[in-house]
């Protein structure tokens, strides 16, 4: 009788060749499944693509600008500046100044360089 803490170097390699057949076989099954949904997901969107055109027969509406969310002053232009360190100068100016971020209208920030 073989114990699992003795093994010979030949039972040992079998059972570590036995474990790589079966995590590959697990991956390459995987794979096979991943490519049929890809397939089917693909002949979808084809579908769907196909029925777009009659939807898009009729003329279509020129399009409503939405109305500022309540709290916001409107559009705000960035000039070399990163949409982050925009928010965190809003924050720093709204504090200094000891009002509500929604209080202030920021028109553009720019990033000046030296």
């Amino acid at each position: 009788m073989n114990d699992l803490v003795n093994l010979a170097i030949g039972d040992a390699a079998l059972i570590g060749v036995l474990g790589y057949l079966v995590v590959f076989l697990g991956l390459v099954l995987l794979m096979i499944v991943v490519i049929i949904l890809t397939k089917v997901m693909i002949a979808k969107s084809k579908k769907a693509a196909a029925a777009v055109p009659a939807a898009e027969a009729a003329p279509a509406a020129e399009p409503v600008k939405a109305a500022p969310a309540p709290g916001s002053a409107g559009d705000l232009k960035l000039y070399d500046t990163d949409p982050k360190d925009a928010a965190i100068i809003m924050a720093i100016v709204a504090d200094s100044l000891g009002k509500p971020l929604n209080e202030l209208r920021f028109k553009s920030i720019k990033e000046v360089k030296e």
